[in-house]
């Protein structure tokens, strides 16, 4: 396969400008709203309010920051030349008459180029019921202001940078106090019209060609986002097949008001009235496509929505916290009240993935206890697994490993009961298990894999998903190759999907390029790059390449041949005298490249025969293979780098001086690898490199000993070998040249 990273935005096709797919929402926790299309030309929010101060804004960009370069609409600031207009319909939100109800809040600069933002209230744009109304806004003359003229504030809308309009409960107050109980709304805006010269936008709309790669998405990254939007992104972009949808742990869930706080609820269902729209337009949307939605759901929830005795505690009673700010926490397996919350929102999305006609698959996502500084979280009141600590970086007890194996058995008895909830909703679902390597398979704690990769698991799902970007992202390619096997014969299963990824901040984009290599060289199962919103963000693009003719075998010159041949090292230098005579020198060549003449080698009828036999095999120059050089064959402790606590893998080198010649072709068995001056074992040798098991220590210099081959090829595509000439004493010429 082939990838790029594209930057620019490319713009092939044309979007009315306030194209419901392109709206945004966004709001303050603990309030929840998503936004879909209901019509070419219609779109709703759906919100849930728990507080007196809360507030929705639905939102058109100037700029579009979310699509894929190749799929973004054009920056347009200037809102002069368009007019626009829509049916507003609302209901339990403050209506369009009302103080605190729908304003248009134009963000920008003023003409002066000073930032200014505009209120321009919609009931003095409106004509209808304050709850059903026609709404209609020329962008060259409007004004903002509660009254109008009185009150009036002249819209100047040449340079915005967005525009929301803002949705309140009707018991909004602007203080932070509860509501009495959670109130939904809802408003939507139909036949929308844009008109003018400024109503049409340029937007990319490239189709790329269906590739071998799934995608995976995430609610909690793309919540605002209408799901139109983010599936024209994964159709467009070439991805098929089975889409990864994991439903988050902050976004999804009702809350009630409790002890001062808002905690998880299923009162009146398990997801919020938001979220709940979100999933069925993604679910019939995606079916529309031909996508195949996996759903996904994990024991982690957001912190300060989770009751304190659901959550998984360490030995000192803290929580299990993760680095996410704010943070989240791991539900306890053991707990009956958690898992049957679980299983609910598992029962809730299987229903709406039938009623969408989608055949129902379910991944329980990285289900596992945490581990804080070293030690399980096993200590919750409902585990009842002792209250002594496990340091899992130490040796186990006897005593302590039976521990962890009643933790995995609590761990598997519960996956299998939240699966069970789901084929309760959805007979016949498939269910799948994700798990994440890096931590169930620590070689710094081995005997983790007795709780988090419990026995327990082989053979209770239908499809085993392994995840590992901790090892791919740091280069530790070893740990990935030698961790699947693992995981996968502990598992039952000859075959497992995979799923690479992430990358977390944009600055860090480089890293697609061996998360991109990880996806492509799975041969175990279907690969899925996660995920969908950080692809958009980076814009990373992914294509199938016809597979190239094979140009190397590795195979060697035959030795009889080879051990007389003539060496000539060369070099690319341009040379110019100055009409004083000094010159200037420029190397074009960062490293020799060496050229051979095998023909002194050639002692007899049977060496000519079988150098015509390998020159047929090789098609002449058309495929390279292996030569040992006679005068340099091998390196002695040649300095490889030096540790930083983080890399595990150092290509193999050979030291002339200041000159550095990479080793690609180092020979089978030879290689030995010395760390901070002492002899390891623990390492592999891929593609001229070595890839330890262990980081080496910041400082410690890593060293190896190797023989190694030069790539060759024939330099020419005739080879003229004559019997007389032989033996007349003449050698043949038999020249190849080093291939970089």
């Amino acid at each position: 396969m082939g990838y790029c990273l594209v930057e620019e935005r490319r713009a092939e096709g044309v979007v009315s400008r306030f194209d419901p797919r392109f709206w945004t929402v966004n709001f303050p926790r603990p309030m929840m709203a998503a936004v879909t299309t209901t019509a070419p030309d219609a779109l709703r929010v759906d919100a849930v309010f728990y507080r007196a101060d809360d507030l929705a804004g639905l939102i058109w960009e100037a700029e579009d920051r979310h699509d894929h370069p190749l799929l973004a609409y054009e920056t347009a600031r200037d809102f002069r030349e368009c007019r626009l207009s829509f049916r507003w319909r609302s209901g339990g939100v403050r209506a369009l008459d009302a103080v605190h109800g729908p304003v248009l809040t134009i963000e920008g600069r003023d003409e002066a180029g000073q930032p200014r933002s505009w209120y321009v209230r919609l009931w003095n744009h409106a004509t209808g019921a304050p709850e059903d109304a026609k709404v209609s806004i020329d962008f060259a003359d409007v004004a903002g202001g509660f009254l109008l003229p009185d009150e009036a504030d002249p819209v100047w809308a040449g340079d915005v940078d967005r525009m929301f309009v803002s949705l309140v409960p009707p018991d909004y107050d602007g203080t932070e106090r509860p509501l009495d109980a959670p109130a939904e709304g809802w408003a939507e805006l139909s036949d929308i019209r844009c008109e003018g010269p400024g109503s049409v936008l340029a937007i990319g709309d490239a189709v790329l060609p269906e590739h071998k790669l799934g995608i995976a998405s995430g609610y909690d990254d793309s919540y605002h986002l209408t799901p139109a939007r983010l599936l024209r992104n994964a159709l467009h972009l070439g991805y098929r097949g089975r889409l990864i949808h994991y439903l988050g742990m902050s976004h999804y869930f009702r809350l009630e008001a409790n002890s001062g706080g808002f905690f998880v609820s299923l009162a009146g269902g398990a997801l919020n009235v938001a979220a709940a729209a979100w999933q069925r337009d993604f679910a019939s949307r995606a079916r529309a496509l031909g996508f195949e939605i996996v759903w996904s759901l994990s024991y982690e929830l957001l912190d300060q929505h989770c009751w304190g005795d659901w959550k998984q505690r360490a030995a000192d009673g803290s929580p299990a916290l993760t680095g996410w700010v704010p943070p989240s926490t791991l539900l306890s397996p053991a707990h009956g009240g958690a898992m049957a919350y679980l299983q609910a929102v598992a029962r809730e999305v299987m229903g709406i993935a039938l009623a969408a006609g989608l055949q129902p698959k379910f991944q329980v996502g990285e289900p596992w206890w945490w581990v804080k500084d070293g030690s399980p979280c096993l200590h919750d009141a409902a585990a009842r697994l002792g209250a002594e600590r496990i340091d899992l970086t130490a040796p186990v007890s006897e005593r302590d490993k039976a521990r962890l194996d009643a933790a995995g058995l609590l761990l598997s008895d519960s996956t299998a009961a939240l699966c069970a909830a789901a084929r309760q909703a959805a007979p016949g679902c498939e269910t799948l298990l994700l798990t994440f390597l890096p931590t169930v398979l620590d070689p710094a704690m081995p005997e983790a894999r007795r709780a988090n990769l419990p026995v327990g698991w082989a053979g209770a799902f239908d499809t085993v998903q392994l995840e590992d970007y901790d090892w791919v992202t740091a280069g530790n390619t070893a740990a990935s190759a030698r961790g699947a096997p693992v995981a996968m014969a502990r598992l039952g299963v000859a075959r497992a999907e995979y799923l690479a990824g992430f990358v977390l901040n944009s600055e860090d984009k480089a890293q697609w390029r061996v998360i991109e290599a990880a996806a492509r060289g799975w041969q175990r199962g279907r690969a899925y790059l996660w995920a969908l919103p950080q692809v958009m963000r980076d814009g990373l693009v992914v294509w199938e390449e016809e597979e190239s003719v094979q140009d190397f075998d590795d195979v060697a010159f035959p030795l009889a041949l080879g051990r007389e041949a003539e060496v000539t090292p060369e070099f690319s230098t341009a040379i110019q005298a100055t009409a004083s005579g000094h010159e200037t020198r420029n190397a074009s060549w960062a490293e020799a490249r060496t050229r051979y003449d095998v023909g002194p080698g050639v002692r007899s009828e049977a060496d000519i025969a079988a150098l015509l036999a390998f020159f047929r095999a090789r098609m002449g120059p058309a495929r390279s293979f292996r030569l040992r050089d006679p005068f340099d064959w091998r390196g002695e402790r040649e300095l490889l780098g030096i540790g930083d606590g983080v890399a595990t893998r150092f290509a193999l080198a050979r030291a002339y001086g200041e000159a550095t010649r990479a080793i690609a072709l180092p020979v089978a068995g030879s290689v030995r690898v010395f760390v901070g001056g002492a002899q390891t074992q623990a390492f592999s040798v891929e593609n001229g490199a070595v890839a330890l098991d262990a980081a080496p220590a910041a400082g410690a210099e890593v060293r190896a000993s190797f023989d190694f081959d030069v790539r060759v090829r024939f330099a020419e595509d005739r080879l003229t070998v004559s019997r007389a000439s032989f033996l007349a004493g003449a050698a043949p010429s038999v020249p190849l040249v080093e291939v970089r």
